[in-house]
């Protein structure tokens, strides 16, 4: 685990308009910096970068967050690797206490070791007619073959032994390049050899270029045909994408990225000019794919082949996409021709050819309404019934979008019954099924879901656009100024916003215990800490509350982040004030409901009333 302390010095080092400057064309608009949101497209910026609160925030699509979490989502690294980015960056060193943080260890011998493989793998490639004939066979280009790193592992037990420093590294292993056998060999060496053989190699990449892993076809008759790296702390399978470090700029380019299920079909439909393409590595689609895609791109397009294992596989996407599915986001799916997987079909009929296939790609309502009625007999009750059944834990599984309605409407209609009685028989057993855990920093007055912060809530302030303010096109937020119900709430936000509040001496009688304690927390962050920082430092223990504090700041239905700081601090003030003035009438109409009845009751009500005066004196000036 990297300590916070390492963390909270990297942000105070970091400028986050240096960071998304690099990708993002940033002018200076007041205190804050705009520009064209990367995560959506758009001609009129609504993308801002706060330099005081290192928070950028999008009002378009409503994307968020600190220097961290930008290159998390840009660029699609974890979060400990969004933390080497930026050290490197700043020139720091990550330590590492021992621990582990939100994913495996990344040992840099790793790296180092995966880079001398794939650099020995490229550079064997030459000597090997076999398997230069098996590409141009493919009909890969030297070109081609170049840009995705492809490689040859040689059809020896111990051919990587001349393209490492040591081949008795433990290293080897852990990449998961060697295999260690039983027994020791004549000259007292551990016996072991390559996992690869006579394989056609191919690279597997992180967003950051680095290789990672390897997946390797066979030339000759042997078993796997396909052969990838084991889960390593580098790699696992369930969680990467072969070719989305080359289709990246594709993928923004075009806010789609196309899904296939091998190697050759995102090579080939590279080299045909469609280049937003990436594959799962030998295995089913997982939620950490979708998650993945649904980052990158606004239009998530799953393409299979047409036959009955393609269609299972498609099934199983669907499975996975549906927990994650969004109205600002477009999942489809493309069955080839019965005949053709994506590479022969691209080579067949151009990449014009792919993009009409992909035009009439079926959207995820379509395809499940269709698979969901294709397996029984509407015109009995028996098959109406079935179709509930099958339905009802495709249906419990998504978010609550309006994307679900239309489902939870379409499949009613089929069924034959009304909406109502749709929604009873998906809800008869809720009782039973766990909910989630409340988050610390969440409250009743404010859920904390994901949907309850989207642009599409009712929750999210009403906007007007000025384009005469500020200067150029900038959207500004003109809600009206009414601030938050909940105050505890409002002061928490407020604070948490402008962590120097929590510096300065306050009077914290008769305030709500969770505002106390806030502050207190707040209080302990070194001195000039950013609400990115705050962020950060809750992010590894408490996950829920900064997912819930980020998404609060976000809305920020009374512009509090556009404060400054002596703003900010009256705010503040006003509402204490306002908490302890509520606290103190409550105390005082308890005494009173008891009738005063002894001299302690009596004095403790002079001294209310005497606070009280105070306050409402201090109001006044």
């Amino acid at each position: 685990m990297i300590p916070q302390s390492f963390i909270q010095e990297l942000l105070a080092r970091v400028d986050i308009v240096d960071v998304v400057g690099r990708h993002v064309q940033l002018r200076k608009g007041g205190a804050n910096y705009l520009g064209l949101c990367p995560f959506h497209g758009e001609k009129s910026p609504s993308f801002t970068v706060s330099p005081s609160k290192q928070f950028f925030h999008c009002f378009g699509c409503g994307a968020h967050g600190s220097a961290i979490g930008f290159l998390m989502e840009h660029a699609g690294l974890g979060y400990v690797d969004a933390i080497h980015e930026l050290a490197r960056d700043v020139g720091l060193q990550v330590p590492d206490d021992g621990g582990r943080g939100d994913g495996p260890r990344r040992d840099p011998d790793l790296l180092e070791t995966t880079a001398a493989a794939a650099r020995f793998y490229k550079l064997r490639l030459k000597d090997s007619p076999r398997a230069i004939e098996y590409l141009k066979s493919r009909g890969v280009s030297g070109e081609t073959a170049a840009r995705y790193g492809i490689g040859y592992a040689p059809d020896a037990w111990r051919a990587l032994e001349a393209g490492v420093a040591d081949y008795g590294a433990h290293t080897l292993v852990e990449a998961g390049l060697v295999i260690d056998a039983e027994g020791e060999r004549p000259d007292g060496e551990r016996k072991r050899y390559d996992r690869f053989r006579d394989r056609v190699m191919f690279p597997i990449r992180n967003p950051r270029g680095q290789v990672i892993g390897f997946g390797g076809r066979v030339l000759g008759p042997g078993e796997p045909k396909y052969l990838n790296s084991p889960e390593t702390p580098l790699f696992s399978k369930g969680r990467e994408l072969y070719g989305l470090f080359e289709a990246r700029e594709a993928i923004r380019a075009a806010d789609c990225v196309i899904v296939v299920e091998g190697y050759m079909d995102v090579v080939m439909l590279a080299q045909h000019g469609v280049r937003n393409a990436v594959a799962t590595l030998g295995t089913a689609t997982t939620p950490q794919h979708v998650h993945k895609l649904l980052r990158l791109a606004d239009r998530v397009v799953f393409s299979f082949d047409g036959d009955a294992a393609g269609r299972r596989a498609a099934w199983r996407a669907l499975e996975a996409c549906l927990p994650q599915v969004s109205d600002t986001k477009r999942i489809d799916f493309l069955f080839l021709p019965p005949e053709h997987d994506p590479d022969s079909f691209v080579r067949e009929h151009g990449a014009q050819g792919f993009e009409q296939l992909l035009a009439g790609a079926q959207p995820l309502s379509e395809f499940m309404l269709r698979e969901l009625a294709g397996r029984v007999d509407l015109d009995t009750p028996e098959g109406r019934a079935r179709l509930q059944a099958d339905a009802r834990p495709l249906l419990q599984s998504m978010p609550p979008v309006a994307l679900r309605m239309q489902l939870l409407q379409a499949v009613a209609r089929k069924a034959g019954v009304t909406v109502e009685d749709m929604s009873r028989y998906l809800q008869a057993d809720a009782a039973s099924r766990p909910s989630a855990p409340p988050s610390s920093w969440s409250s009743p007055a404010s859920p904390s879901s994901p949907s309850s912060a989207s642009p599409t809530s009712s929750s999210w302030p009403e906007r007007r656009w000025r384009s005469a303010e500020r200067g150029g096109n900038r959207p500004v937020a003109r809600p009206v100024r009414a601030g938050l119900p909940d105050l505890p709430r409002r002061a928490r936000l407020l604070a948490a916003l402008h962590p120097a509040l929590a510096q300065e001496p306050w009077d914290t009688e008769f305030l709500p215990p969770a505002v106390v304690d806030w502050l207190a927390r707040l209080a302990s962050l070194p001195a000039g800490a950013s609400f990115a920082l705050l962020i950060e430092s809750l992010r590894v223990q408490e996950p829920e509350s900064a997912a819930a504090l980020e998404r609060e700041a976000a809305a920020d239905r009374g512009l509090m982040a556009d404060l400054a700081l002596d703003e900010a601090r009256k705010e503040f003030a006003g509402a204490l004030t306002q908490m302890r003035s509520q606290r103190i009438r409550d105390e005082t109409l308890r005494l009173v409901q008891q009738g005063l009845v002894d001299d302690a009751q009596r004095a403790r009500y002079a001294q209310l009333q005497a606070l009280r005066r105070g306050l409402t004196s201090a109001e006044g000036t």
